[in-house]
């Protein structure tokens, strides 16, 4: 989509939006003005005590008997023993935890839910989606120079379908490994990235070093971080291999800037932190990165309509690059201890050096440590970060990097399960805002006209969520791992925030003001029931269903309870309910109370709860 189209359906949206409330304004409009004052008062409190304070399955899935082959010896917990638990868990281990899925759990209990979700067979996939809306076909609108169908592409992934774990890991993976759709100038970007998702669903449960190398060779990586083309040493020239890769690899990837103990703290020499690598690690290991390139081989080119140039077939997107022996360095690589001798063919280089990489001993904390924050807690303790990273050095079998044994050492720690943690001010993790979006859509189930997913990329702080999925606007991701909000109790504790990188006066009231227009209509879209693009017939699209929260909308507080449940796991303070609950209450409701009376209730307190410091802290 050109950037004109962006900002026109961008401001199509908002000035809807503002239409329609102005349309909607009668005797309850003032009402609805001091609920949404009352929501932004929420927001405020929620920004002012995170600073003070140091899946189940869908109807459609096959029924299959799952086995539990991984030990749980040593998990003090292994069955939720309230809906208020099963929610928790399910929040941190996916998107949503709707009355189904809690009441599911809780029939199976921790060890088979997890076997359930790493054994079921993949269902999704990105590109097979593009594909069967059209995205693929060479046509006047240029799909292959355009990144807005892989935002539809990847809300529908987010937004619906199965495998919610899955999905939800694939999404932690993609803050680690960033490659940005957003800097993307090379053709058939959208299916590139629809590719990129689709290995990140395949390797979220498998093993690391595989996932290393697929993420090493994809070509969404190679151009985002210039392996694409990246070609040996010219003395004659003065040309070097780029050094883009092999130093994020390092630096973002795998190991990290400083040696790490076991439990994620720095190794110190003479009282003083140990560098990882040094500049001549970067420079002889760039040079294993010489002589990849896109896999063009089947020789297929397009012409687009009424065009004399020629691009590529799609095939290319989805396949590792391919070597081109003749552009790869032979001279002798020396790093972080290993050597890759002069004259080595580029393949048995490039596994030398993932090997040598994935072998290090900082991956286990240094990953533990991310995936971590990604879904339980942005400070975890040195204690929980070892226990799991002894999980990804040997999950009990012998084998290093086993993911799954990662993700079930994550969930089922006393940190992630114990109720201290409840009661701590420094546990819990700010939910970031894509995961708010994703959970509305998951718990309210959601639904698009013709499964078109219509959503653009919502990265405007100001009007929309200020984050977008596969957008980072770098390689370090939307916020630094490290970073820790400034003037606040947790830099007192120096305790890590890194979700607060986003947060402003700005992103505050835009997440807010987005919400309620979301909520209460869903997407402004393009022609929704076209399967193509189509930037015509704007109408409300991808809308929730409130039938059980309309079913409970002339009982404030049994409605705020039900909520309360399914997107806080039961951690509404008594006093903030009691604020919702008076706040709703300001308008009364009879059984003869008009529909639109009770929809604005739902949605006010919908808005309320998703407002609160309660709900943007995730504990």
């Amino acid at each position: 989509m050109a950037a004109k189209e962006q900002d026109a359906w961008t401001d199509g949206c908002i000035a809807d939006d503002a239409a329609a409330a102005q349309a909607a304004a009668g005797p309850e409009a003032g009402s609805d003005r001091a609920l949404k004052a009352a929501a932004g008062v929420a927001a405020a409190a929620a920004l002012a005590a995170c600073g003070g304070g140091s899946g189940g399955g869908s109807a459609d899935e096959t029924p299959f008997v799952p086995v539990v082959d991984f030990s749980t010896a040593g998990y003090g917990s292994l069955a939720p023993a309230s809906d208020a638990e099963a929610a928790r868990f399910l929040q941190q281990a996916q998107f949503s935890s709707t009355r189904a899925e809690i009441a599911a759990l809780r029939g199976e209990g921790y060890p088979m839910w997890l076997a359930r979700q790493f054994q079921q067979p993949l269902r999704s996939s990105g590109w097979d989606w593009l594909e069967a809306r059209g995205y693929g076909a060479n046509n006047s609108n240029n799909y292959y120079f355009n990144t807005y169908p892989a935002d539809f592409m990847i809300w529908a992934q987010l937004l619906s379908g199965p495998d919610m774990m899955r999905k939800r890991c694939a999404l932690a993976l993609s803050e680690l490994f960033v490659t940005s759709m957003t800097s993307a100038e090379f053709t058939w970007r959208s299916h590139a990235y629809a590719a990129w998702w689709d290995m990140l669903v395949r390797n979220a449960f498998g093993n690391f070093r595989q996932l290393l190398e697929d993420v090493t060779l994809h070509p969404a990586m190679g151009w985002f971080l210039n392996t694409k083309g990246n070609q040996k040493e010219n003395p004659a020239t003065g040309r070097v291999p780029d050094e883009n890769y092999a130093r994020e690899v390092m630096q973002l990837f795998t190991i990290g800037l400083l040696e790490l103990n076991i439990d994620g703290t720095p190794r110190l020499s003479g009282g003083r932190p140990i560098e990882t690598y040094t500049q001549d690690d970067v420079t002889h290991l760039a040079r294993v990165f010489t002589g990849w390139d896109f896999d063009t081989s089947d020789g297929v080119r397009i012409t687009p309509p009424g065009q004399s140039y020629t691009v590529e077939s799609s095939a290319f997107a989805r396949k590792p690059m391919s070597l081109r022996e003749n552009r790869h360095s032979t001279l002798e690589a020396r790093f972080l201890g290993a050597v890759v001798p002069a004259g080595t063919p580029g393949r048995a280089a490039l596994q030398t050096a993932l090997d040598t990489l994935f072998n290090h001993p900082n991956v286990g904390p240094f990953f533990a440590r991310q995936m971590i924050q990604r879904l339980v807690t942005s400070d975890p303790s040195p204690g929980y970060v070892e226990r799991v990273a002894r999980k990804f050095n040997d999950n009990g079998k012998g084998v290093r990097g086993d993911l799954k044994a990662v993700w079930l050492a994550i969930l089922l720690d006393d940190e992630a399960r114990g109720a201290a943690s409840l009661a701590s001010p420094t546990h819990g993790r700010l939910r970031e805002p894509m995961l708010r979006f994703i959970q509305w859509a998951r718990t309210f189930s959601v639904t698009s006209a013709a499964g078109s997913w219509k959503i653009f990329e919502l990265s405007n702080a100001g009007t929309q969520l200020g984050q977008s999925p596969l957008r980072a606007p770098s390689v370090f991701n939307f916020f630094r791992p490290g970073y820790v909000p400034p003037g606040t109790a947790m830099a007192n504790a120096n305790a890590t925030a890194p979700e607060f990188q986003l947060v402003n006066e700005t992103s505050v009231g835009g997440y807010l003001n987005f919400m309620q227009g979301v909520i209460e209509r869903g997407i402004n879209c393009p022609n929704p029931t076209v399967p193509e693009a189509s930037w015509t017939n704007y109408v409300y699209d991808v809308k929730a269903n409130y039938a059980t929260e309309l079913a409970l909308a002339l009982d404030a507080t049994a409605l705020v309870n039900h909520l309360d449940l399914v997107l806080t796991a039961g951690q509404l303070s008594s006093a903030t309910r009691s604020v919702i609950v008076n706040a709703l209450q300001a308008t009364p409701l009879t059984a003869s109370s008009s529909a639109d009376a009770r929809n604005r209730r739902v949605w006010a307190a919908i808005l309320l709860v998703m407002g609160c410091p309660e709900y943007l802290v995730q504990k």
